[in-house]
């Protein structure tokens, strides 16, 4: 349960941070969770592409934003 509940807060960290990052404001907490779990998925699986594994609380957050990132980027594509 502990485990769940600190995935939770690094996803809504994550997702609060890249979209500070990106437009310099936050995006709620439920679209922040919803975002930094995707960026999630998109930096561990580009991580894994080019080797680096993600290990602890830091490398997970690291990881989490650069996907949640790239998650954004990719959004702002698709919109314009």
């Amino acid at each position: 349960m502990l485990t769940f509940i600190i995935g939770i807060i690094t996803g809504a960290l994550a997702g609060f941070i890249a979209s500070k990052l990106q437009s310099g404001s936050g995006r709620g907490f439920l679209v922040n969770l919803i975002l930094g779990i995707l960026g999630s998925v998109v930096g561990g699986w580009l991580f894994s592409l080019i080797g680096l594994e993600a290990t602890g609380l830091i490398g997970t957050l690291i990881c989490s934003v650069i996907g949640a990132l790239i998650v954004l980027w990719l959004v702002s594509k698709i919109k314009n």
